[in-house]
């Protein structure tokens, strides 16, 4: 709680102001965010699903996974499952030995997978990891067996170039050689297929982001009038890079009691939310370069929409 204030306090004193997308993770948020993903605009959970469903042993092979040796596969981020589960199924049927590692900021989200796949797939380890990456990677780093870190959906987008870069060169230094990474990115696409995705007709998209302010003043006694503010979502070919904010209707003033602070928002004034990075080849070896990983492999979905890439450190 005492993090969550901080964080908002310091976005709403910025200029342009901003809040940090990983609050939209409450429990109205997690429920919202599965609605998203079964959306017929929000491609990426499909097109990645697909990778799972159709290319498992593919994966599998590209990762280098032997069912006699013993790894750990961590999931970063993990959500629902969905698509993992394609995997998880396949690994255990065929006799690999493994423990999986879910790893969320949400304990909601966490709880909920892990009694999903007790009842999906019951001779299946699992060992859920509650927190932020790094904490529990650092944590994790003095084990001797491989590990398999899956960051799929594009949640590597959610991070401006800067912060990509340094995250991957700390994930990097906190595994060991031949260690892997399956990252699943988003690819550039024209305006038309991306747009709808983070602004669909039934005003899921929207609610979800304006969740964020119905948190703040559930949790830290805000009074924002949640209709007074608008979801504005935008995609520029050009960058390839998808933003979302939530703009002010009129000029208004919000009281954030935890803070004790007043915030103005002007009309028309936006607070940025979330970014959506869009990649390629080019852009995700620029990501890489401050890394020790080296591309391994690439799968795509049949429209090539969206692709995971088997990074291993060297």
């Amino acid at each position: 709680m005492e993090q969550f204030a901080q964080d908002v306090h310091t976005g709403l004193s910025a200029s342009p102001k901003s809040l940090l997308s990983k609050y939209f993770y409450d429990e109205i948020g997690d429920d919202l965010f599965v609605q998203i993903m079964q959306m017929p605009e929000y491609y990426l959970t499909r097109a990645e699903h697909e990778i799972f469903r159709d290319k498992t042993a593919e994966i599998v092979s590209k990762l280098k996974l032997e069912n006699d040796t013993y790894f750990e596969l961590i999931e970063l981020g993990a959500g629902d499952g969905t698509k993992t589960k394609e995997l998880l199924k396949y690994m255990t049927s065929n006799d690999f030995h493994f423990d999986y590692r879910p790893l969320d900021i949400s304990q909601n989200a966490l709880n909920g997978l892990k009694s999903a796949l007790q009842d999906e797939i019951p001779a299946l380890s699992v060992q859920p990891l509650h927190g932020d990456y790094f904490e529990v990677l650092t944590a994790l780093k003095s084990s001797t067996s491989r590990k398999v870190i899956l960051f799929l959906g594009s949640n590597i987008g959610n991070m401006r170039d800067a912060r990509a870069t340094e995250f991957m060169k700390q994930l990097s230094e906190s595994l060991s050689v031949n260690d892997a990474v399956f990252l699943g990115v988003d690819l550039i696409k024209s305006r038309d297929i991306v747009l709808p995705a983070y602004n669909d007709p039934y005003g899921i998209t929207a609610a979800f982001n304006l969740n964020l302010l119905t948190r703040i003043n559930r949790e830290l006694g805000g009074n924002f009038v949640v209709d007074a503010f608008e979801h504005c979502p935008e995609y520029d070919e050009s960058d390839g890079i998808a933003k979302s904010s939530l703009r002010s209707k009129m000029n208004q003033t919000v009281h954030i009691e935890a803070l004790n602070q007043d915030f103005h928002f002007s009309e028309g004034e936006h607070i940025h939310t979330e970014i959506s990075r869009k990649y390629n080849d080019a852009v995700l070896k620029q990501i890489l370069a401050e890394s020790q990983f080296r591309i391994a492999g690439k799968l795509m979905d049949s429209q090539e929409y969206f692709a995971d890439y088997v990074l291993v450190k060297e």
